[in-house]
């Protein structure tokens, strides 16, 4: 019979848990520090506060079963750490260029924290916003703006880098490049403000960078050009100082519309859009290779009647070109009271309809503070049903496709106790990001499967390996255990040996064959 067992092994084992979750799910939610929205709390400035908090934030995303934080370190032309470019923001102190008081390195202890939770770190950056409120934000005397007037212009309350000042495009590709070469940073992201959105009779004030640059293009596509430009700059700058950090963009949700590109555009009735009004060419940087995933903010609810959730899902998934999609859901719309977002069904039928297509590799969720407050009961469905389980980030075989080496495993077992010690194979040359246990249990007498299985048991946060001990509950099943070891990339090893344990006279021992 634990033949029998033993020989569709491989085969069921992987089957039977994809049915109800994916094995590999992106599952990250965006912390905006802009304006205090997510974290620090307004008006927390303590140093110690400020950290408490994050690990509070920290620990219910996972509870939740979240996998990776998107953490906003430069929200404004300034930074949640000392740079040599920015200083420090307004939003962390209270005013800009003071440091926190005592000293930290506030983007280190978030990305030490965030990968001592086997939860990736991606670094949110926005691109052109310089001055956040010219009437208001605090503006140090070291910032770029006043340093380099000329590269800036104001559009409504707020101050952009010029994007096609050449200067300026550089100075922002030196700002990134900095965060990849210091940090340990998964990713670089950036959202949707690329050209500002418009401002209903008032013009975008580039005329006379348009007339200066001497372009042949019409202004539409010189303005997307630029973007283009500095896209392209800070993917190359990315993977020069660390090829394995990804660089993704989460754009607004329409790249067009269908009236005004039937061949390509979306079902949809957008009033602004990226590539028309953001000039922002996400199917370009698709398609060039320039970025690996893209997290389309697909914020209203299905069935929506101009952006309907589901039209837009299954148009980015048409076009991924091979890269990642991120459904970016738009959590804050429970605190706006939206009609739809009352619906306690809005999120799990979301989530639903993501998993049906297979170019779509999981979720965003603007914003952390919305989780806050277990909003219809969301927090309970994610950890007791549709992240019960936790799963492996997805890996991006086209940055890099090494496995590490299956680890080494050492077992045995005292009366009903199971004790694994588990060590990273020497011959390793990928680094070690942590480690995955499987377990699941067969009926000992019927050879199917009892209702205590577990896909994926946990993840082990010790790259260094660890001791691993378990329970052997129930005397009517066989337990399957298999460890693996998961790289840098996301990259999974082989299985280890497969630990296989049944209780034949009354006693618990290892099968033998």
């Amino acid at each position: 019979m634990v033949r029998s067992v033993i020989a569709f092994f491989l085969s069921v084992f992987t089957f039977s848990f994809l049915q109800a979750q994916p094995k590999y799910e992106f599952r990250g939610v965006w912390i905006a520090t802009v304006d205090n929205i997510d974290w620090p709390s307004y008006g927390n400035t303590n140093t110690e506060s400020q950290k408490a908090e994050f690990i509070r934030i920290l620990d219910m995303h996972q509870r939740n079963g979240m996998n990776a934080v998107v953490v906003q370190v430069r929200p404004s032309g300034d930074a949640f750490y000392p740079s040599q470019y920015e200083p420090w923001s307004q939003w962390l102190t209270g005013t800009q260029g003071k440091p926190p008081s005592p000293y930290y390195d506030p983007l280190q202890f978030m990305i030490d924290e965030a990968h001592k939770r086997g939860m990736e770190f991606h670094a949110w950056c926005n691109p052109y916003r310089a001055v956040f409120n010219i009437r208001s934000s605090s503006i140090a005397a070291n910032h770029i703006s006043k340093i380099h007037p000329e590269w800036f212009l104001t559009y409504g309350d707020k101050k952009y880098f010029d994007p096609a000042n050449k200067a300026a495009q550089d100075f922002v590709v030196n700002v990134i490049r900095d965060i990849v070469k210091r940090y340990d940073v998964d990713a670089i992201h950036m959202d949707d403000y690329f050209y500002p959105y418009r401002i209903p009779g008032k013009e975008f004030p580039d005329a006379f960078s348009y007339a200066r640059s001497g372009s042949k293009l019409n202004k539409d596509d010189w303005r997307r050009s630029n973007v283009d430009s500095i896209i392209r700059k800070l993917s190359n700058v990315i993977k020069e100082e660390n090829k394995l950090c990804r660089f993704g963009i989460s754009p607004f949700s329409v790249w067009r519309n269908k009236e005004k590109d039937p061949v390509r555009g979306s079902d949809s009735r957008a009033g602004q859009t990226n590539y028309d009004d953001l000039y922002a060419d996400i199917l370009l940087w698709l398609e060039k290779g320039w970025i690996d995933y893209v997290t389309p903010q697909l914020y209203l609810e299905i069935g929506h009647d101009k952006i309907a959730y589901e039209k837009l899902l299954d148009w980015w998934s048409r076009n991924s070109f091979g890269r990642h999609i991120y459904i970016g859901h738009g959590l804050y719309r429970v605190e706006e009271r939206a009609a739809a977002w009352k619906n306690s069904n809005e999120l799990p039928n979301q989530i639903k309809l993501l998993r049906r297509y297979p170019n779509v590799q999981g979720s965003v969720y603007f914003s952390s503070r919305s989780f806050n407050r277990n909003p219809n009961g969301w927090n309970d469905s994610l950890q007791n049903n549709y992240y019960k389980y936790p799963a492996l980030l997805p890996p991006m075989r086209w940055i890099d496709n090494e496995k590490p080496w299956a680890p080494i495993v050492e077992k045995k077992i005292t009366n009903n106790i199971i004790e694994f010690n588990v060590k990273p194979d020497p011959r390793n040359l990928v680094t070690i990001k942590y480690y995955v246990v499987y377990k699941y249990a067969v009926d000992s007498h019927t050879e199917t499967f009892g209702n205590i299985p577990q896909y994926m048991n946990r993840v082990v946060v010790k790259p260094e390996g660890f001791n691993l001990t378990d329970t052997l509950a129930s005397s009517q099943f066989s337990y399957r255990y298999v460890i693996t070891a998961v790289g840098k990339n996301n990259n999974e090893s082989e299985m280890s040996e497969i630990a296989i344990v049944v209780q034949p006279d009354g006693k618990w021992q290892f099968y033998k064959p």
